[in-house]
């Protein structure tokens, strides 16, 4: 494992508690620190997605989309636009990715259906996206 300063952050935003609980921990025996939040609360404002970003300066988000598809992939949409995800790799899931890809065209979104093989494909989509990242925009 990586030295806990030289540790990427990745930051997991899910609808279920115990996808969230799976993944997290997938990533942190991969070596990776996590952050997790609630997408429900993110959506609300019960934690303020610009604080929490500048808080824990992930690396990655990790961003489920679940049904309704159409308005929780346009709050992604609105999300990763935002001035303080600039230079932040994604790494997207759904639990129906030919649902998804119908509203919006073929996607690179991983099937997540928590089978060890799906949390492993988190983990590669993860080392994928932090090997093509762009460095974040510092933050004001």
């Amino acid at each position: 494992m990586a030295d806990p300063v030289d540790r990427r952050i990745v930051a997991i935003f899910n609808t279920n508690p115990e996808v969230l609980d799976l993944v997290r921990e997938a990533l942190q025996d991969a070596g990776y620190a996590t952050v997790v939040a609630h997408v429900d609360d993110l959506k609300r404002g019960r934690i303020d997605l610009v604080e929490f970003v500048e808080q824990h300066h992930p690396d990655v988000i990790v961003y489920d989309v679940a049904p309704p598809y159409d308005t929780n992939w346009t709050f992604l949409r609105v999300m990763r636009n935002s001035k303080v995800m600039q230079g932040r790799a994604f790494v997207v899931t759904t639990t129906n990715k030919k649902a998804l890809d119908e509203l919006i065209g073929p996607s690179d979104v991983v099937e997540l259906l928590c089978k060890p093989y799906d949390l492993e494909q988190i983990v590669q989509s993860v080392n994928h996206a932090l090997s093509t990242q762009v460095a974040p925009a510092a933050t004001a």
